[in-house]
């Protein structure tokens, strides 16, 4: 194996491979960066630029918008309150609250170098125990998915620690507008009123654009309309201490182990890898009041968490040709493009492919660290821009971004309707996030549920005779306990 990974390297570092790499790398932090264009928009939208190429320089390209993607979305996140992606909308909480406090070239290189860590992580363990975490992934079926997510949904009370109810109320809203669209079982309408734009519920990327990003811009809008806009904050160039890296290295290690495992769960992707390592976080620190409020060890979490799952979701795919999530699905059609079968006998006839791809892995996130770091100076500007000037943008990426995902003027529609929801909640300091959290996890928590009950024929046994699904259910049961022992103390 090590000869097939520093064969990999050399390739990777050749002036054929090496340039195409840092082109993807950058192509997608500047995609992730805008809301709406996804890493997997971002893939898709290249694919058909690799149909000439040969395999590795194609994979390789693609990789590394992936790589790039996830760590763009927390740029947008922690400067403008706008998640580029919804993996990044975790890295809000603690981000742009640092960001408010002049900190944002601090924020922006501990998302920088967590990123780099869980990515960093993410890759070693899928070269070293790949085959080991795709078995593991298999044992997964509709019981262990819905503990999966509704162990997911315990971090609302998490996230929501500022009041529960409010948070819960949050999450409920989420999960009713979850249950919009076909049955997941019978295929009958629900709630669709007979417009035929519901049948296939809401996307959650126009949800995510107008509950942050479209909903901040009307904040800061009605501040402008009233005079009581504020300079922009003064950001000093500091980036993070070695303090600040002692704290958030073992978190960091930590969330990308956590991530690179969730990831290699086919259908758990970033995004919910980053809400459950940020609880896991808050969980286990001595200070947890300090997360939502800037906190270094919150935002590495967050990042290490969703950038853990660029290499797990890759496990099922090389070993297994069973795609781990949205961007594993493209990227399983280039390698079907170029020849290759993705699952054990691809190490065996196309070794150089694999430990290229490998390699590159390694190397896109060292490139995108060295992005990240130099390139803060440049990504700070943006909150010198005038918010006279700034709103007016934000609302137009918000716009094109929505109606990109499907070309359809109803995602307009629904980001612009959950804009004005997003605004009216932050009236009432209800949170955004158990919302977003609850559409993204909702329909994963019905649909395995009810196949699991159809698969035990009504019973709920499944809950406590297979150990995996028992394991998520006592993690979720341990959450909701400690978060509340959290505020009982609090209260005292």
């Amino acid at each position: 194996m090590l000869e097939h990974l520093l064969s990999g390297l050399a390739v990777a570092f050749s002036p054929a491979v090496l340039p195409i790499l840092i082109f993807g790398v950058l192509g997608g932090i500047i995609l992730g960066a805008l809301p709406g264009l996804t890493a997997t928009m971002g893939v898709a939208i290249l694919l058909p630029f690799t149909f000439g190429m040969e395999a590795t320089p194609a994979l390789v390209m693609l990789i590394g918008v992936y790589i790039g993607g996830i760590y763009g979305g927390s740029i947008a996140a922690i400067l403008l309150k706008t998640p580029g992606t919804p993996a990044s909308a975790a890295s809000v909480l603690d981000g742009h609250t640092m960001a408010v406090r002049g900190q944002a070239a601090r924020a922006l290189s501990i998302s920088a170098v967590a990123s780099f860590v869980g990515g960093l992580i993410s890759t070693i363990i899928l070269i070293a125990i790949a085959p080991m975490l795709a078995t593991f992934a298999l044992r997964f079926n509709a019981p262990e998915y819905f503990a999966l997510a509704l162990f997911g949904l315990t971090i609302i009370a998490s996230v929501s620690s500022k009041n529960i109810l409010k948070g819960l109320l949050a999450g409920t809203i989420g999960l009713l507008v979850s249950t919009v669209g076909l049955d997941p079982i019978s295929s009958v309408p629900r709630f669709t009123f007979g417009n035929m734009d519901l049948y296939s519920g809401f996307n959650v990327i126009p949800v995510l654009i107008g509950l942050f990003a479209l909903s901040e811009a009307l904040s800061q809008l009605e501040k402008l309309v009233g005079n009581k806009h504020t300079p922009p904050p003064k950001f000093d160039h500091k980036l993070l201490s070695k303090q600040d890296l002692k704290d958030m290295l073992p978190t960091a290690i930590k969330s990308g182990l956590m991530g690179t495992t969730i990831g290699s769960v086919p259908g758990a992707g970033a995004d919910i890898s980053a809400f459950v390592c940020y609880n896991e976080a808050k969980r286990v620190a001595e200070d947890p009041d300090e997360f939502g409020k800037g906190s270094v060890r919150g935002l590495a979490a967050a990042e290490a968490g969703n950038n853990g799952v660029t290499g797990g979701s890759l496990v099922p795919l090389l070993t297994l040709g069973v795609p781990g999530d949205a961007v594993a699905a493209v990227l399983l059609g280039a390698l079907i493009v170029q020849g290759l079968t993705p699952g054990p006998l691809l190490f065996a006839q196309n070794p150089e492919v694999v430990y290229g791809v490998f390699s590159s892995m390694l190397v896109a996130n060292v490139i995108m660290l060295g992005i990240g770091i130099f390139g803060i100076r440049f990504f700070c500007r943006i909150i010198e821009v005038p918010k006279i000037i700034m709103i007016p943008i934000i609302i137009f990426l918000s716009v094109v971004g929505a109606f990109a995902i499907n070309n359809s003027m109803f995602d307009v529609g629904i980001a612009i309707c959950f804009g004005l929801l997003g605004f009216v909640l932050n009236k009432i300091e209800v949170p955004s996030s158990p919302i977003l959290l609850a559409i993204i996890l909702g329909p994963m928590a019905e649909t395995n549920l009810r196949k699991a009950l159809l698969m035990y024929e009504g019973s709920w046994s499944f809950l406590y005779d297979r150990p995996i699904a028992l394991a998520f259910i006592c993690l979720a049961v341990f959450s909701v306990y400690s978060t509340l022992k959290i505020n009982r103390r609090k209260a005292q």
